[in-house]
C-alpha cells in the first residue's frame, strides 16, 4: 500500500543520494587522471596571452566587419572545445586570445586561417635540407600491396575511408638534380616575371618588400607563375633546387587556388610545385577533366574528427566529404593514380600522400607524426570553418596568477565570513533544524566539488572567479529552498497539528515553490549562458549546475533528514527543534476555539 502524499521512507532516498555520491567520487578517482582537482581558469591559474596580427587579402587594412566575424568565429571554435575559459577580445586591428596554462601553440592554432586545399604535385619533391633525416612515406589507397622506395616526403598519410583495407604504397622516390650552388641563370626560373622589377632569385632567397602587399604580389609573381605546370621534370627540379622555404612566408594563407603553388610543407622540411585546385576563368578545360584540378577546397568538407590510428600508433584526423565533394575525390583520384596529392593547408603542405588506387565514398584520412594536440587542433579548425583573415601571432606572453588568487583569497575570507553568519543564524532561529540544513549545504558542496572536477575533466570546463561568485550565488538559493520548507512547517505547526503530521503536509504544499523557484533561477542562468560571453558565461554555468543540485539535495537530503527528526521523540522536542513558539501557537488554537466551530483534528 503507498504511503500517504507527503509520506516517505527516508533510508530510500537517503541510501539514493549516498549511492549517487560514491558513483560520483568512483569515476573522479578511477578515470582519467585520478586527481581529485579541478581545473582552474586564467585568473587562478595563469595562462597564455596571443596577440594575433591580422592580414587582409593582397595586404590591405582589414575591414571592421572582417575583424568581428574573425572574432566571433574564433570564440566558437572556443566554444566547440568546451567551457574552457579563455577569452577572445578585439584591439585594434589586432585579435588578443588568452587561454589557461602555458600552450602557446593552442592558442596560435585558434587563429589559423584554415585555407584547405587539395593540390595535385608536380614532378618530384625536393628536401629543403642537403641531407633530410629518413622518414616513413606517406600514400593513398584503398588496397594495395606495399612497396619500399626511398621516401620524398614526411610521414603523413591520407588514406581510404576505414571500412576499407588501407595498404600503404610508398611513393616513388625522387633524386636531387645536380645544380649550381651560385646564384641560378635567369632561364631557371620558371618563366620570364610578369613584372619586370620583381627579382625572382631575391624571392626564392626570402627576400621580400617591407610593404606586406608589395610582398604578396612579388611572391604571387614568383612563385605561382603559370608556366609552373607545363614545365619539364628537369626545370621544374630546377626550380625547386633555387627555391629556399622561407622562415616567414608572405604568401601564408593569401595564395590563388587558380594558379599553380611553389611552396613547402608545415615544418620546412620538403619544397614543393602544385598544380591549381580550379582551372582559370579563361582556361579552355572541361568539367570533367581533373587530370590536373581537384577542385577541392575546405568548402566540401563536411567533417573532421581526430582519434588514434587504427593501423598502428600516433593521431590521424578523418574527413567526410559531402556528396558533391566525395565524387570529385573519387574522379581525382581516378585520374591520378601513382600520383602524389598535397593537402594544403594556408599554402604549406600538410600532407602528401601518393595515390594507389581510386577513393571512392567520399571519406579519407590525414595521418602522420601527429601528437594528440595536433590532431585535435587540425579537426577543430577545419570543422568550424576558414576566418575571413589571415593571421600571423606576433606576441606570445605568459599571464600572471596572482592578481586572481589574491582577488580569490579575498572573496573566499569574505565567503567565508558571511556563510558562518548564516550558519549562526540558522542554529540560533531554527535550532535542530538549522543544524540540518548547515549538513545539507556540506553534503550539496561534496557533491558540487566531484561534478566540477568531471567537468573539467570530460569538456575541460575551467573554475574562475566569475564561476565561484556563481556557486556562492547559488548558496542562498539552496537556503532559500530550506527556508520555504522550514516556513511552511511552521505554519502548519500554528495551525494546530503536531511535528509528525505537519512535516508531510509542509513538504507538498512547499515543494511546488521550490521546484518554481529553482525552474526561474534556472531559466535566468540558461539565458544568460546563451548571450552572454567570457566569464559571465562561466557564471552563469556554474549558478545553473548548482541551482539543478539544489534540487537533488532538498528532495534527497533535506526533506528526509526533516522526516526522520520528525518521527524521534527525542529530536523532535519543540525546545530542541525550534519549533516551540509554533507548537505554542498550535496549542493555543486548539484550546481557544470560538463558539460554533471546532478545532482542527490532527491527520
Amino acid at each position: 500500500m503507498a504511503p500517504p502524499a507527503g509520506q516517505i521512507r527516508p533510508a530510500k532516498y537517503l541510501g539514493a543520494f549516498v549511492l549517487i555520491v560514491v558513483a560520483l567520487y568512483s569515476l573522479v578517482f578511477f578515470t582519467g587522471d585520478r586527481k581529485a582537482t579541478p581545473k582552474l581558469g586564467i585568473d587562478l591559474q595563469g595562462g597564455t596571452r596571443v596577440t594575433l596580427t591580422a592580414r587582409a587579402p593582397d595586404g590591405q587594412t582589414p575591414t571592421d566587419q572582417a575583424l568581428n566575424q574573425a572574432r566571433e568565429l574564433i570564440e566558437t571554435r572556443v566554444n566547440g572545445l568546451g567551457v574552457s575559459g579563455a577569452e577572445v577580445v578585439r584591439d585594434g586591428t589586432n585579435l588578443v586570445i588568452t587561454v589557461p596554462g602555458t600552450d602557446s601553440e593552442g592558442a596560435k592554432r585558434l587563429g589559423q586561417t584554415a585555407k584547405l586545399n587539395f593540390r595535385k604535385v608536380v614532378g618530384s619533391p625536393q628536401p629543403n635540407a642537403p641531407e633530410p633525416a629518413p622518414t616513413s612515406t606517406p600514400s593513398t589507397s584503398g588496397s594495395a600491396a606495399p612497396t619500399t622506395t626511398a621516401p620524398p616526403s614526411g610521414s603523413e598519410t591520407a588514406s581510404a575511408a576505414p571500412t576499407t583495407t588501407a595498404q600503404g604504397r610508398p611513393a616513388p622516390a625522387f633524386e636531387q638534380q645536380p645544380t649550381d650552388t651560385a646564384t641560378p641563370p635567369a632561364t631557371t626560373t620558371p618563366s620570364a616575371p610578369t613584372e619586370p622589377q620583381v627579382d625572382c632569385r631575391k624571392v626564392f632567397n626570402g627576400e621580400y618588400s617591407e610593404k606586406p602587399e608589395d610582398a604578396i604580389k612579388e611572391s604571387r609573381t614568383c612563385r605561382q607563375d603559370p608556366a609552373l605546370t607545363t614545365l619539364d621534370a628537369q626545370t621544374v627540379s630546377q626550380a625547386l633546387a633555387a627555391f629556399t622555404c622561407p622562415k616567414k612566408d608572405p604568401l601564408l594563407g593569401n595564395d590563388d587556388p587558380a594558379l599553380p603553388l611553389l611552396t613547402c610543407d608545415q615544418k620546412n622540411e620538403f619544397k614543393y610545385v602544385l598544380a591549381p585546385v580550379f582551372p582559370a576563368k579563361d582556361a579552355q578545360v572541361k568539367d570533367d577533366d581533373f587530370s590536373l584540378y581537384s577542385r577541392l577546397t575546405g568548402e566540401d568538407v563536411a567533417n573532421a574528427i581526430s582519434g588514434t590510428d587504427p593501423q598502428g600508433a600516433g593521431f590521424v584526423v578523418d574527413l567526410t566529404f559531402k556528396g558533391e565533394g566525395g565524387d570529385k575525390w573519387g574522379k581525382f583520384t581516378s585520374a591520378n593514380v601513382s600520383q602524389q596529392v598535397a593537402v594544403v593547408l594556408d599554402t604549406q603542405v600538410v600532407s602528401a600522400p601518393n595515390i594507389n588506387e581510386p577513393i571512392l565514398g567520399g571519406n579519407t584520412q590525414i595521418s602522420g607524426q601527429f601528437s594528440q594536440k595536433d590532431a585535435e587542433g587540425l579537426a577543430n579548425v577545419l570543422k568550424y570553418g576558414s576566418l575571413p583573415l589571415s593571421f600571423e601571432a606576433s606576441e606570445a606572453e605568459t599571464v600572471s596568477a596572482t592578481l586572481g588568487l589574491a582577488s580569490l583569497k579575498a572573496g573566499l575570507i569574505a565567503g567565508g565570513i558571511g556563510l558562518a553568519l548564516v550558519f549562526v543564524y540558522c542554529l540560533f532561529y531554527y535550532r535542530l533544524l538549522g543544524v540540518l540544513t548547515i549538513l545539507s549545504l556540506a553534503l550539496s558542496g561534496v557533491v558540487v566539488y566531484a561534478v566540477l572536477v568531471l567537468l573539467g575533466r570530460w569538456i575541460g570546463f575551467t573554475l574562475d572567479l566569475a564561476g565561484i561568485a556563481g556557486f556562492i550565488v547559488a548558496i542562498g538559493i539552496t537556503a532559500d529552498s530550506f527556508v520555504v520548507f522550514f516556513e511552511r512547517l511552521k505554519d502548519e505547526m500554528r495551525e494546530g497539528r503536531s511535528f509528525r503530521s505537519a512535516t508531510p503536509r509542509a513538504w507538498v504544499r512547499s515543494r511546488r515553490t521550490i521546484l518554481s523557484a529553482d525552474a526561474v533561477s534556472f531559466l535566468a542562468s540558461a539565458i544568460l549562458y546563451v548571450i552572454a560571453v567570457g566569464q559571465v558565461k562561466g557564471f552563469a554555468f556554474t549558478l545553473g549546475m548548482s541551482t539543478v543540485l539544489d534540487l537533488v539535495v532538498v528532495f534527497l537530503v533535506t526533506h528526509p533528514l526533516v522526516a526522520m527528526v520528525s518521527k524521534s521523540k527525542s529530536l523532535s522536542n519543540p525546545k530542541l527543534s525550534g519549533l516551540g513558539g509554533a507548537a505554542a501557537a498550535g496549542a493555543g488554537s486548539r484550546t481557544a476555539v470560538p463558539a460554533g466551530k471546532t478545532a482542527a483534528k490532527e491527520v
